[in-house]
């Protein structure tokens, strides 16, 4: 053989060792991408499933929003603190939040109804929504008659 032909194949050959090597490189980032993409999200668990809906009788007075309630949870070891959020807007925009408090460890399985009062100043027409442990749950608001005080709150509810 000549030596042109010896320096052809040997060149031939070199680019097609350097291809399968190049190719079997793409072909495990290709692999290593796709199980990257392909790893299901981990669910967390939503805390208190159960509740997705908070009854509170609403007063207003001089300016003051007052919602009162409770709240059945699932230990008597659960406390809940409920706080308002007032966005700079006209008519406000009211977000209560209610995040639950639990130091036990251990606590007896037993419904436990809380109660509940949060304080507020915005105009009569503020638009009030409800957020539970960072979610938003249906806030059912009760308006209270002329008459009654948030200090004489007694809650019989139905349905």
């Amino acid at each position: 053989m000549s030596q042109k032909s010896i320096v052809l194949v040997v060149t031939i050959f070199i680019l097609l060792v350097a291809g399968m090597f190049i190719f079997a490189k793409l072909k495990s980032n290709e692999l290593a991408s796709e199980t990257a993409t392909t790893t299901p999200p981990v669910e967390t668990p939503v805390p208190y499933p159960d509740i997705t809906r908070i009854d509170a009788k609403h007063y207003f007075i001089d300016g003051t929003h007052t919602l009162v309630g409770e709240i059945n949870m699932p230990t008597a070891c659960d406390l809940v603190e409920a706080t308002a959020t007032v966005a700079e807007s006209y008519p406000e925009q009211v977000t209560v939040n209610f995040n639950v408090i639990n130091n036990a460890e251990d606590c007896a399985q037993v419904i436990t109804p809380y109660r509940f009062r949060v304080d507020f100043v915005a105009s009569s027409e503020a638009v009030i929504s409800g957020r539970f442990m960072g979610r938003d749950v249906i806030l059912n608001l009760i308006p209270a008659a002329a008459d009654e005080k948030p200090e004489d709150f007694e809650l019989f509810l139905k349905g």
